[in-house]
């Protein structure tokens, strides 16, 4: 089920939050469970059954890390369930991958599973281990399964994140405040982050459909398919975890933020500081500072840099170009970390130039569905193999979508926030904004459901990995 349908917006939410809300406080993470797998199983019905042994396996091996943590049994019982969620994830999204180019190496004809890759087993998968290991670092196990499984599946965050751990939100797991005020605030967090993907997000998307499609390429249109994909991602993503937030605050609980303008970085380094804030910290935490971080001299530091990003970017899909883009950015992590850090902080202008340039090629890396495609798109941006520099195409879909962009890059800065906080400072304009705050979400809904009844099937990317 997306949370841009018709049948979650006006059907699935308003029977959850009425049930929810008309539950006592002992039942309500029960009913946030149902719902949750319902959400879940809507989609994905057959996979609901590996959830659930990922869930009882996590809760057994946390009861007895707990038990025996202070022993060294206690470390090879958290190894073992970190072992089992990960081969979860290994045969269902990488196995294929690994037989694939096992095949191709040795020449052999090994016959591939052709196994679907269930909804949100990445970001869930990692819940499920930061548990564990949460345990074994001192925190309390979850002795209510309930709890536990409400903490996984909870469906505000479980296709697309943020990834939410445990530790921060195991005390909101039995005692979490709810008010009208909070409600009030997460449902415009939802709305603004729903606007972000059916009014930016679908249409930029329509634009990379339309390149994608074309057979009258340019210079132009490459760099106007780089530009539209970046904004598109990011509205798409971003505004997913909009909602996520919102979901979480009406039902009490408070997520962590997971973007916070990445495209005004001044440097590769400050771009993950701000971009999926919590896949980056998570690996910093669970996978980098683990294997010594820099605490062990240069040399490990960068190779624990070189690890950290090929993982990261293998998370994102078992394909070459997402381990490409992984090391993509442990270069530039690299030599920022060596010098050239030290050089950006040296100008205003340049640094964000730069910063631009490369995600942008980053993310052409990124979505291109073969090497070949990467390779095509990236020499496509250069003009090589004869294309021109400008086509009629390219001008109509910049015609036809410049608003949509001017939109989207005013957006993906704190213009719009900014002027907002300037005039709800003013004691007038405080006033007049809310009065009008209603009426314009309200007027927001109405678009975007004109959008949704019109509209074709348009899920979020990170579904996919």
């Amino acid at each position: 089920m997306l949370f841009s349908s018709i049948t979650f917006l006006y059907y699935f939410l308003p029977l959850t939050l009425v049930l929810y809300f008309l539950s006592p406080g002992r039942l309500k993470n029960a009913v946030l469970l149902l719902a949750s797998l319902v959400f879940y199983g809507w989609g994905e019905p057959k996979y609901v059954l590996l959830m659930v042994l990922s869930i009882l396996s996590g809760y057994v091996f946390g009861l007895l890390v707990e038990r025996y943590r202070n022993k060294r049994s206690g470390r090879t019982l958290c190894v073992i369930s970190v072992g089992i969620s990960l081969s979860f994830l290994l045969c269902f999204k990488y196995l294929d991958f690994f037989l694939e180019n096992l095949n191709r190496a040795a020449g052999l004809e090994i016959s591939l599973l052709g196994l679907a890759l269930p909804i949100g087993i990445s970001f869930y998968t990692f819940q499920i281990i930061s548990y564990t290991v949460d345990v074994y670092r001192g925190e309390r196990a979850q002795r209510n399964l309930i709890h536990l499984a409400a903490y996984v599946v909870m469906f505000p965050q479980l296709i697309a994140g943020p990834i939410v751990r445990y530790s921060d939100i195991a005390g909101q797991l039995t005692v979490r405040e709810h008010s009208f005020s909070g409600a009030a605030s997460g449902i415009r967090r939802f709305v603004i982050g729903l606007g972000k993907k059916i009014l930016i997000a679908n249409q930029l998307g329509e634009l990379c459909a339309g390149f994608q499609a074309s057979e009258e390429k340019s210079v132009l249109f490459y760099w106007l398919y780089a530009v539209a994909f970046s904004l598109h991602i990011y509205f798409d993503f971003s505004g997913y975890s909009d909602m996520a937030i919102g979901l979480g605050r009406v039902f009490g609980f408070r997520f962590p933020e997971n973007f916070h303008y990445p495209y005004i970085s001044a440097s590769i380094t400050e771009f993950w500081r701000r971009w999926h804030i919590s896949l980056g910290s998570w690996f910093r935490d669970y996978v980098y500072i683990p294997l010594g971080g820099n605490r062990k001299g240069q040399k490990r530091q960068l190779l624990n840099i070189l690890i950290v990003w090929m993982l990261t970017g293998f998370w994102h899909g078992a394909a070459w170009n997402f381990i490409l883009w992984g090391l993509y950015f442990a270069f530039f992590l690299t030599i920022e970390k060596l010098w050239l850090l030290k050089l950006l902080k040296g100008s205003l202008f340049w640094p964000h130039v730069y910063t631009l340039f490369l995600v942008m090629i980053s993310f052409v890396t990124f979505n291109g569905e073969s090497m070949g495609q990467v390779l095509s798109d990236l020499a496509g941006l250069v003009g090589t193999g004869g294309i021109p520099l400008v086509s009629a195409e390219a001008v109509y879909y910049l015609r036809s979508f410049g608003i949509v962009l001017l939109t989207a890059v005013a957006g993906a800065t704190p213009v719009f926030r900014s002027f907002m906080l300037k005039i709800s400072k003013d004691p007038i304009g405080g006033k007049v904004l809310n009065l009008a705050e209603p009426f314009a979400l309200a007027g927001v809904m109405l678009v975007i459901t004109a959008y949704l009844v019109d509209g074709s099937f348009n899920p979020f990317l990170y579904f996919r990995f």
